[in-house]
């Protein structure tokens, strides 16, 4: 019985020949987060603004969250958001920070439960109660920077040790490509960035490596195997040589946040919906952004008098 395959093994596509093409709609993804960033910003969680979190159960068999919206909203409070998580009983209460320290944040946890319990009966069962002052959020945005950071150092580290400094630049400029333009979706799409943002880009970051470090591994082969074939034409087989495990294994993980998306609930949707992006943008730059930028720093040796390729192997079509 003959097996079906995504990807032909035998695939012969000039990648590189597109990679000026690439550039610019890179540097247009670039340039677009740059503009969105200061316009519209990034919409902060809780975890970085600051404010109050409630976790509630609601009695009944789902919670009412038209009737809670309009009980909340004439508090006075600011913005107040509702979303169910899990269960249509369990309901997330997200308030803005209130003016006037810890005493106001406490005095408002109390308006809001004495606000639902007088208006849905006192089978309100709490289960989670946070404030998190501006301070906090402060350090968390500085956390999470260093954290991305760090981690973009350690590629590059790691990198520059298992292949060489040219194959470094290329991959760090495509984890900074994915990393930018994730930040410019929650600008453009307007999803809560939080600390499960943060999660999600340094998810991105690792997939996008593995996914160039495969990439990589079979150009530093195949440099070896054709020692003569011009650098644009090793990248090229390189690629098609891991093609297909390269789509497929995107298409699978696609495919699992995709149901993560649609199922996870509320709170999984900004992480599911970055890491959908994640997985496009992070096969696309290490086939048309890490790949190609090794042309432009790698310059081979001039061969002697050894033999093209190695004993056994076939030559390039």
């Amino acid at each position: 019985m003959k097996s079906y395959r995504l990807i032909p093994d035998d695939t012969h596509w000039p990648f590189v020949h597109f990679r000026y093409g690439a550039y610019a709609f890179s540097g247009a993804l670039m340039l677009l987060t740059l503009i969105l960033l200061p316009i519209k910003g990034l919409n902060f969680g809780i975890d970085f603004q600051g404010g109050i979190l409630i976790e509630a159960e609601m009695p009944g068999e789902a919670a009412d969250l038209g009737a809670m919206r309009a009980s909340l909203n004439h508090l006075g409070l600011g913005e107040v958001a509702l979303q169910t998580i899990g269960s249509p009983r369990d309901v997330m209460v997200r308030v803005e920070q209130q003016p006037g320290g810890e005493r106001a944040q406490n005095q408002a946890i109390t308006t809001i439960k004495q606000t639902l319990q007088s208006r849905f009966g006192d089978g309100v069962n709490y289960r989670r109660v946070e404030t998190v002052g501006p301070k906090v959020g402060a350090d968390l945005i500085r956390s999470g920077a260093e954290a991305i950071g760090f981690s973009f150092l350690a590629i590059l580290v790691y990198v520059w040790f298992r292949f060489e400094w040219q194959f470094a630049i290329g991959g760090v400029i495509a984890l900074l490509h994915d990393a930018f333009s994730t930040v410019g979706l929650y600008a453009l799409t307007g999803l809560e960035f939080n600390l499960t943002s943060v999660a999600a880009i340094l998810t991105i970051i690792g997939y996008s490596i593995n996914d160039t470090v495969v990439i990589y591994d079979r150009v530093r082969e195949n440099l070896r195997r054709h020692k003569t074939t011009p650098l644009a034409e090793v990248i090229d087989l390189s690629i098609n040589e891991t093609l297909a495990r390269t789509i497929v294994t995107s298409f699978t993980v696609f495919l699992t946040v995709v149901i993560l998306a649609l199922l996870g609930g509320p709170v999984l949707r900004g992480f599911s919906i970055a890491m959908i992006w994640g997985v496009v943008i992070g096969t696309y730059s290490s086939i048309y952004v890490a790949s190609p930028t090794v042309l432009h720093f790698y310059r081979r040796e001039p061969l002697v008098s050894e033999p093209e390729i190695a004993p056994g192997r076939e030559a390039l079509p």
